[in-house]
């Protein structure tokens, strides 16, 4: 099982009634329940692993993950609020307000970390999830106990998010030293003061640059290849990121290379399919309105 381990969430859409008043559509999402969700769908392993409310958007974040054939069995539940993220949109452009306090997901700590088993190969984390404290402690703890299974990071950082830059500066370091495989943009890169050489220096086997649609770069600490993007329509981008992620662990899955001794023998030819299910997965997501990955049929 690949399992998950990170922010689940409920988007409040801006909608209008009948009427015309404004009102909000609750959707299920979050960077870490996105690249579960779309993993499921893409007929991988998934797991999921973060804290669900038993309130009802957190039956609303259960019920997604049961429909896409996502394992939540590790998930830590409890009768604290869901995090909500209202949305509004100036000229185009959106903005969110979080209500994060106290919440099932931030409010993780050691003691409600899972037992991985014989089951789970491959962790993946990122996210805001490794922002809000105590939840960002509890992941690096669990990443700290990954033993010899494979750890995939996308840091997607969001400054604006980040109240204590040294203490994310200093879990997301340790955190990516244990990364076998790191996706990451030039945004992030710049932000990190960091490059693919550093980032191999020190331990990834895999580092994938992401480049909108200019395609994604992907290096091994011996050699690197280019994938285009897919060309497609572009209704908005929400989750692109999140089912390039999936798409990759599936296709690595599928390829029998998801083990730390694989990954880091494996060649660009063995490794280039799963960079490419990966692309292919995320042009579907674009060429739909909101995170909506595809299914396995779809492909």
């Amino acid at each position: 099982m690949i399992l998950c381990c990170g922010e689940s969430l409920i988007d409040m859409l801006p909608r209008q009634t009948a009427s015309g008043e404004t009102a909000f559509a609750p959707v299920a999402g979050g960077a870490v329940f996105n690249t579960a969700i779309a993993l499921g769908r893409l007929g991988a392993p998934a797991g999921y692993f973060g804290g669900l409310s038993t309130d009802l958007f957190g039956q609303i974040l259960d019920g997604a993950l049961s429909t896409s054939r996502v394992d939540a069995s590790l998930a830590r539940r409890s009768a604290r609020p869901t995090t909500l993220a209202f949305v509004t949109l100036t000229n185009g452009q959106a903005s969110y307000a979080f209500y994060d306090e106290m919440t099932a997901g931030r409010m993780l700590t050691e003691d409600d970390l899972p037992d991985l088993g014989d089951g789970t190969e491959a962790l993946f984390f990122g996210g805001i999830s490794l922002v809000s404290e105590p939840g960002a402690d509890a992941y690096a703890a669990l990443c700290a106990r990954s033993g010899d299974r494979v750890v995939m990071i996308d840091p997607n950082i969001r400054p604006s998010f980040i109240t204590d830059e040294r203490r994310y500066r200093a879990r997301l370091g340790t955190m990516l030293r244990r990364a076998d495989i790191v996706k990451i943009s030039d945004e992030d890169m710049d932000w990190l003061g960091t490059t693919p050489d550093a980032l191999h220096a020190d331990g990834a086997a895999l580092v994938l640059m992401t480049r909108g649609a200019a395609g994604v770069r992907a290096s091994t600490t011996e050699t690197s290849f280019e994938v285009p993007a897919v060309r497609t329509e572009v209704v908005d981008t929400v989750g692109a990121g999140d089912t390039f992620n999936a798409g990759l662990l599936a296709g690595l899955s599928q390829a029998g290379l998801l083990t730390r001794a694989a990954l880091r023998a494996a060649t660009p030819e063995a490794l280039r399919p799963a960079v490419e299910l990966g692309a292919r997965a995320a042009a579907i997501t674009v060429s739909r309105a909101g995170a909506n990955p595809p299914w396995d049929h779809e492909l």
